[in-house]
């Protein structure tokens, strides 16, 4: 979403003239942190979203268009990747992987209402039902295994009391999954912010950016999801108003077990350490890749573990 590959008109031209579209015109998108996207105009008057996998390799990121196609049939609001020429929708740029969109208009929230709330809790429980039986066999990337390994490797920037938080929340999160051992999981979107959606008012046009679609509790997606649309930034705790709100829409499509509802403190900690790490390592790997330039966007690890914090004591 920030962009890492940067190209040229002619280069975008060449790209989606597999398409049987010619552009005109494009603009990098600075928001995100995994992948390069630059909106494209073309000469029929459309827009489109190109995106450049960073992280993917052909092989990975080629679940995503049958995956969102699905989602698309189910009644999701999403944006599925066009058809190319040769009828796939994952191509190369740069040796990359890349696939077409269409741009869908609208706004991420930047201020979210209690009615934006609601609605994105409906559509994350539609979500997860509508992959429930989805034949995609995929981990989650960035899940337990990943942060116990970017957890080992952040300790010795942090200080004392850095240390003890993690350690903390860490054990936490493991202790309570062992002991609730049979918490719901199937496929999740696992990134849902606040900017991989788009709302024209308070109804939701699209959930973009499945790229880190995996296997996991759907309580850690639920938390992910509650930590960024129920916060009041730069405020890190969690507005009520918006929490129940948000609650209320999931559970319109499908209520939270007890054993959900119990945990579900646990799992809104874990999720914001979950981000921490993920900004830390982020920020260590554009220092030491040299990954600078205004359409680089690098988010504050700080404000993570501010709400990390402010988790802990709920």
């Amino acid at each position: 979403m920030s962009v890492y590959t940067e190209l040229t008109l002619s280069e975008i031209q060449e790209f989606v003239s597999q398409y049987q579209l010619q552009a005109i015109a494009y603009q990098p998108i600075q928001a995100g942190i995994e992948n390069s996207n630059y909106f494209v105009s073309t000469a029929n008057g459309q827009e489109f979203v190109l995106t450049i996998f960073e992280e993917l390799n052909g092989q990975e990121a080629s679940f995503l268009a049958p995956l969102l196609q699905h989602l698309q049939q189910a009644g999701v609001a999403v944006a599925a990747p066009l058809i190319a020429n040769n009828g796939q929708s994952l191509l190369t740029i740069k040796d990359k992987a890349a696939q077409l969109a269409p741009r869908i208009q609208g706004q991420h929230p930047l201020q979210v209402n209690v009615a934006q709330a609601q609605v994105i809790g409906e559509q994350l429980a539609k979500l997860h039902l509508a992959l429930k039986k989805y034949p995609l066999k995929r981990s989650n990337a960035h899940g337990a295994a990943w942060w116990q390994k970017e957890a080992a490797k952040a300790r010795n920037g942090m200080t004392q009391v850095e240390q003890l938080i993690l350690d903390t929340v860490l054990n936490d999160f493991e202790e309570t999954t062992e002991d609730f051992d049979d918490l719901p999981k199937g496929l999740i979107h696992g990134d849902l912010f606040r900017d991989n959606t788009l709302f024209a008012g308070d109804e939701l046009k699209a959930i973009l950016d499945f790229s880190e679609a995996g296997k996991d509790y759907w309580l850690l997606d639920i938390a992910i999801t509650i930590n960024d649309f129920c916060s009041d930034w730069p405020n890190v705790a969690l507005n009520q108003a918006l929490y129940h709100a948000f609650l209320t829409g999931y559970q319109k499509v499908r209520k939270l077990t007890e054993d959900e509802q119990e945990v579900l403190p646990t799992f809104l900690t874990m999720a914001a350490l979950r981000f921490w790490l993920s900004r830390l390592s982020v920020a260590k790997r554009n220092a030491a890749e040299g990954r600078t330039g205004e359409h680089v966007l690098q988010k504050d690890p700080q404000e993570m573990l501010a709400m990390v914090k402010a988790r802990m004591v709920m």
